[in-house]
């Protein structure tokens, strides 16, 4: 199941971000500004992706979480091919939503099953597997991407990367089984869905989820920002092909991301045999820390070192997922677990990736004129500086509302 459902992810990423690496084809072919290419990176999925995510979400609290799974990566699969048959931004923007769509149909439901494969000393670990799968995605959607694009055109790698999806959703339909719901909470736990009102309700008051689901919005610009806009730096600042920097940044993406989820997830479970609160503190932590290795990066000359220092900044970035998920699971009843998600994506998506996108995109083009070719570095890294800040304060003041809210103690009869 975890090996599916982490295959899962890196399709998911795989899809949406195959865009990273056509970017500079795309503006060549539409003559699009970085505005544009943040709309459609961010805004055109990121909507869609969230409208869907709530009604996908309610039913997967209540459904057969693997058949949603099968059918949304199925649908999204089909519109990453409908992608390259775009005539302009609109015709784009009109497919990229329907990526979203998919998509936004699938975390909560593949977040809630690993909650109920696994115990809650094993989620951390658990999660810091699945996380795997984004990173396997980042890179592969790029390294795939840009070897398809050089052999063939933009247009056909965006239908050679969509149509695998379908033989995943097709395995994931017949051969996963469906656990019971909540077999690893306490004793005790209200295990009925409840009406929508109440449990929103019940998840906005909620001082620990809502303070996990915001500071990962806040901290996911960093990833946002790094998945999206390196590829067309490394165009910029470079000069190299599409498919150099597709195989290079793509192997980058996979060394350093591979490590830092696993690395994470048996971290996170250490720390929090000791001290519950780590599940904020850590990812508070990586978040700024990863700041630093990212300006060594952006201020490389040399393409070695640029890459070298991309690598661990990532790892770093990485290494905060585990504890982020695992803590939005074990911090509300499993009968909302997967409208928890919905809600935690719907802040990501909006905050992290339709703005941060837009944000740098926009920066960008404000500051071509005086720095050229630098200037979409220079708005990149503003933005996840000021992200990485930010996420520190969230996640902080998060894990001090856990003993007050009586997570702590929840945690300790658990």
């Amino acid at each position: 199941m975890l090996a599916l459902l982490t295959l899962t992810s890196a399709f998911s990423v795989a899809d949406r971000l195959v865009f990273s690496i056509l970017l500079q084809d795309i503006k060549a072919a539409f003559s699009l500004s970085d505005t544009q290419l943040g709309l459609l990176g961010g805004a055109a999925f990121s909507i869609i992706y969230v409208l869907a995510g709530f009604p996908a979400a309610r039913l997967a609290d209540r459904s057969t979480r693997r058949t949603i799974v099968a059918a949304a990566i199925s649908f999204w699969s089909l519109m990453t091919a409908a992608c390259g048959m775009a005539t302009g931004f609109w015709t784009l923007f009109l497919a990229r939503t329907g990526v979203g769509v998919g998509e936004g149909c699938s975390g909560p439901s593949s977040q809630s099953l690993v909650a109920d494969y696994f115990t809650r000393s094993e989620l951390a670990k658990a999660m810091g597997f699945l996380t795997i799968g984004a990173s396997m995605g980042t890179a592969g959607g790029l390294l795939i991407g840009g070897q398809l694009a050089e052999m063939f055109d933009w247009r056909w790698a965006f239908a050679l990367m969509g149509l695998p999806g379908l033989v995943l959703g097709a395995i994931i339909y017949f051969t996963m089984r469906e656990p019971v719901r909540g077999r690893y909470a306490p004793a005790g736990t209200d295990m009925g869905q409840r009406p929508l009102g109440e449990t929103i309700r019940n998840l906005v008051t909620n001082r620990v989820f809502m303070g996990l689901a915001l500071g990962w919005a806040v901290q996911i610009m960093i990833g946002y920002a790094l998945a999206f806009w390196m590829a067309p730096v490394m165009l910029r600042e470079f000069g190299i092909s599409t498919g150099d920097v597709g195989l290079y940044l793509g192997l980058t993406f996979f060394l350093g991301g591979i490590p830092g989820p696993i690395l994470g997830g048996y971290v996170t479970h250490w720390l929090t045999l000791r001290d519950e609160r780590w599940r904020a503190w850590l990812p508070g932590v990586v978040s700024l820390g990863c700041v630093a290795p990212l300006a060594m990066s952006l201020t490389s000359d040399s393409f070695g070192a640029f890459l070298g220092w991309f690598g661990l900044a990532y790892a770093i970035y990485v290494a905060s997922q585990a504890g982020i998920m695992s803590g939005i699971q074990a911090a509300v009843e499993p009968a909302n677990r997967g409208f928890a998600v919905a809600i935690a994506l719907f802040f990501n998506n909006l905050i992290g990736q339709a703005l941060s996108l837009v944000v740098i995109g926009a920066a960008s083009d404000a500051l071509t004129a005086t720095y050229g070719d630098s200037a979409l570095a220079i708005a990149m890294f503003a933005v996840c500086l000021a992200a990485g800040i930010a996420s520190l304060a969230i996640f902080v003041w998060t894990a001090r509302q856990m003993a007050p809210s009586g997570y702590l103690a929840k945690m300790r009869e658990g």
